[in-house]
């Protein structure tokens, strides 16, 4: 599977207003174009970025996806009040899944963490109370071995296992039309909290001497319609 994360920088009031024609217009028709539109939410700590997730089986099908819905009715109808609530939509890391440990992966089968998730229909407005946290890090080769081997034990142990596991995508991408993130190498983990005071930092020894740069911290809630919840 391939991943994209992505993290738009809004107009000031922009992002309720994207949310509610992302919610009503965009994810059937992205579906539709073999899109897996994963999780949109809202960044708690700035009110001036929308994050989402989205997925496709692999790059081929990303491409053909891509310029179907793109080229495509729906979005040629909605895309100028969408751009309209948007400063910069070209933060997007483009991902893998990876095991959080070996015996998460049959022999013999595909990684897709976040599969077998339901969305609510065209019209829910209930908002779920529940808090993803995801964390991005600036790694070199190796990490993925090194944080299933020593970060997850200690996760698990406090409470706090990840949902899922990503690196970096290194393929070329196969839709230029929209730019992803090029030239860094990244590890990014997702837990899971009930409720947002549930949520808790838990220290990961060594961890520091592994990372490039400081680590950054995504705190995120769903929207009334997003399929993590």
């Amino acid at each position: 599977m391939i991943y994209e994360l992505r993290n738009y920088t809004m107009r000031p009031g922009g992002r309720d207003t994207l949310i509610e024609l992302f919610e009503r217009e965009f994810i059937e028709g992205q579906e539709a174009a073999g899109i897996g539109v994963v999780g949109h939410f809202r960044d708690l700590d700035d009110p001036n970025m929308y994050p989402w997730i989205r997925k496709f089986p692999d790059m081929e099908a990303r491409r053909a996806a891509l310029t179907a819905f793109y080229g495509g009715p729906i979005w040629k109808a909605n895309r100028d009040a969408a751009n309209a609530t948007m400063i910069d939509s070209g933060n997007v890391l483009l991902l893998r899944p990876v095991p959080a440990s070996s015996a998460d992966v049959p022999r013999g089968s595909s990684l897709d963490p976040f599969s077998g998730t339901v969305r609510p229909p065209v019209g829910a407005t209930v908002v779920p109370e529940s808090l993803y946290v995801a964390m991005i890090y600036h790694v070199e080769d190796g990490f993925a071995e090194f944080f299933a081997r020593e970060a997850v034990p200690v996760l698990s142990e406090a409470g706090v296992p990840p949902v899922a596991c990503f690196e970096t995508e290194t393929a070329e991408n196969t839709f230029p039309a929209l730019p992803v993130r090029t030239g860094e190498q990244v590890f990014v983990w997702f837990a899971r909290f009930d409720r947002p005071s549930d949520e808790r930092d838990v220290a990961l020894p060594g961890l520091e001497s592994r990372l490039t740069s400081p680590p950054q911290r995504l705190r995120l809630a769903p929207t009334a319609r997003s399929a993590l919840r």
